[in-house]
C-alpha cells in the first residue's frame, strides 16, 4: 500500500476533527444553526468521501479495505464533537463558539482558496470559469438565504 493512501486518512480524519467542532459548536448557538451547519458539511463531504475513497482505491487498498478505512475515519468527526462539548465554559457556550466556529471556518475558507481559486486562474476556456464563478456565487446567495429564514 502506498503512503498516500494513509496520508490520505489521516488528512481526512483530522478533516472530519473540524466538522464535528463546527457542527457542535453550531448547535451550542442554535438548532437552527447546527442544522444549517450539517447540512453544509454534509453536502461538502459526499464527493469529498467518494474522492477520498477512489484515492484509496489508486493507493492499493481493496474496495472492503478502503470503505472500512474511510469509516473509520467519522471517529474524528465523533471526537471533534466531543471536544466542542467538553471545552464549554461553565460560563456558557458563548465562550467556546467565539474560538471554535472561527478557527474551523477559517480552516474552511483555507481550503476552498488554496484549491478553488489556483484551479480557477489556471482555467483557459473562460466558460467554464464563469461556470465556475457562478456556482460559486449561487452557493454563496443559497448560505444567505439559509441564513434569512
Amino acid at each position: 500500500l502506498q503512503i498516500s493512501g494513509y496520508l490520505n486518512l489521516l488528512a481526512n480524519t483530522i478533516d472530519n476533527f473540524t466538522h464535528g467542532l463546527a457542527v457542535a459548536a453550531s448547535f451550542l448557538v442554535s438548532r437552527k444553526v447546527g442544522f444549517l451547519t450539517t447540512l453544509a458539511i454534509l453536502l461538502h463531504e459526499i464527493p469529498h468521501e467518494v474522492g477520498d475513497f477512489a484515492i484509496l482505491l489508486r493507493a492499493g487498498f481493496d474496495r472492503w479495505s478502503a470503505a472500512k478505512m474511510q469509516l473509520s475515519t467519522a471517529v474524528g468527526g465523533i471526537l471533534g464533537a466531543c471536544f466542542a462539548i467538553c471545552a464549554q465554559s461553565p460560563k456558557g457556550a458563548g465562550e467556546t463558539v467565539a474560538w471554535i466556529l472561527p478557527f474551523t471556518s477559517g480552516g474552511f475558507l483555507y481550503i476552498a482558496l488554496v484549491n478553488v481559486v489556483p484551479d480557477l486562474l489556471e482555467e483557459k476556456n473562460p466558460w467554464n470559469s464563469l461556470q465556475q464563478i457562478l456556482l460559486l456565487c449561487t452557493g454563496i446567495t443559497v448560505m444567505v438565504l439559509l441564513s434569512l429564514t
